[in-house]
This record gives C-alpha cells, sequence and structure tokens, in this order.
C-alpha cells in the first residue's frame, strides 16, 4: 500500500504534536492500530538516509572541473549535469539535463524550508533558473560555478548568490509523484 505525500506530512504533524507524558490520544491509538507510526518512522528515516547519502556523495566529488555540458566526473559537469549525476547515483532518479528544466520537474518550496539534498536555483545569465545546486545544510549549497573553477560548497549568504536566489525546489521521492521525472525517467539515457 503507497501512502499519499500528502497524507504522510499530516501523520508527521500530528506525530509531532507534543503531548503529556504517558498520554495516548485518539489519533496515536488510530495511527498505531492502522500499523501506520512504524510505515511513518521507516519513510522519514528512508528520506534522512538518501539526503545525507546525496549530500556525502555530492561532497565526494569535490575539486572536480567545470566543463560545458559536462555530466561525469571523467569530463567535468556544469552545473545540472552535476546536479543530474548525483540524484541519478545515490537516489536513482534521473532528473532532466537543464537547470531550468530541472526547476519545473521539481516541487516549489520555501527558502526557510530548505533540508540538505534539496535543489537551490539562481539567476546567473539575466534569466529565471540558469544555475542549480544542491543545499548541504547551514546555509551553503555544492555545485559546478563556471568555466575554470571546480566543483566546490559555498555560502548562499554571500551577496553574489543572496542577490540571484530563484527559488528552491525539492525532488520527490518517487518519479510517480512527479510526472515531468517520470518522462525524463523514459526518454534521457543514464549518466556514465
Amino acid at each position: 500500500m503507497r501512502i499519499p505525500a500528502a497524507l504522510i506530512a499530516i501523520l508527521f504533524a500530528v506525530s509531532a504534536q507534543a503531548s503529556p507524558p504517558g498520554a495516548v490520544d485518539d489519533m496515536d491509538q488510530l495511527l498505531a492500530d492502522k500499523g501506520l507510526l512504524a510505515r511513518i518512522d521507516h519513510v522519514r528515516h528512508s528520506v534522512s538516509e538518501k539526503a545525507s547519502e546525496l549530500v556525502v556523495t555530492a561532497i565526494g566529488f569535490l575539486g572536480v572541473p567545470y566543463r560545458r555540458g559536462g555530466n561525469t566526473a571523467e569530463t567535468g559537469f556544469d552545473c545540472s549535469g552535476f546536479v543530474r549525476a548525483m540524484y541519478q547515483q545515490t537516489v536513482g532518479l534521473i532528473l532532466p539535463r537543464k537547470a531550468e528544466q530541472q526547476a519545473a520537474a521539481t516541487a516549489k518550496i520555501d527558502r526557510a524550508e530548505l533540508q540538505p539534498g534539496d535543489l537551490v536555483f539562481f539567476n546567473t545569465m539575466r534569466r529565471a533558473f540558469s544555475h542549480v545546486g544542491i543545499y548541504v545544510g547551514e546555509g551553503k549549497f555544492i555545485h559546478s560555478p563556471k568555466p575554470g573553477a571546480e566543483v566546490r560548497v559555498e555560502s548562499m549568504g554571500v551577496a553574489y548568490w543572496n542577490q540571484r536566489f530563484d527559488g528552491a525546489r525539492r525532488v520527490q521521492s518517487t518519479a510517480s509523484e512527479t510526472p515531468s521525472l517520470q518522462a525524463a525517467q523514459a526518454t534521457e539515457p543514464a549518466v556514465r
């Protein structure tokens, strides 16, 4: 049985409510009776592990040179090629190739909601979503910035990035939750 994402969010909110020690309310009892508490905990743990794995994998590529159109460590990465490769290697999802396509294929979130593994977009070429990176936490992101540079971690608080911030997006945990990802999975060759 697949639990819809909206239900999971509601259940997280409900299960996160503080109750007096030893008190069991009706909702907790219902969730326990249906076996949903264990499923919620499993989903929460799984998402957290994948995000951590994604960030750790991305950090392992620090120093790989930028290359326009690049999507492997051997040839170098451009910004969207880097993001695409990290998601395919760690999560098994094939994101679209271009940054603006990645923005369109993912769920919009507020900056305040950013979690490690989310995507951050910037307007660096006088057009929306012209640059993308992966949020690593504590106001920092990892990306492949520009010709002559290498994959690196930077602060989103630096004036250059702060002024150009275009939005944050979250990649859904399964392609079926995002039709654009589903289409990308079906049509795009694997990154090697």
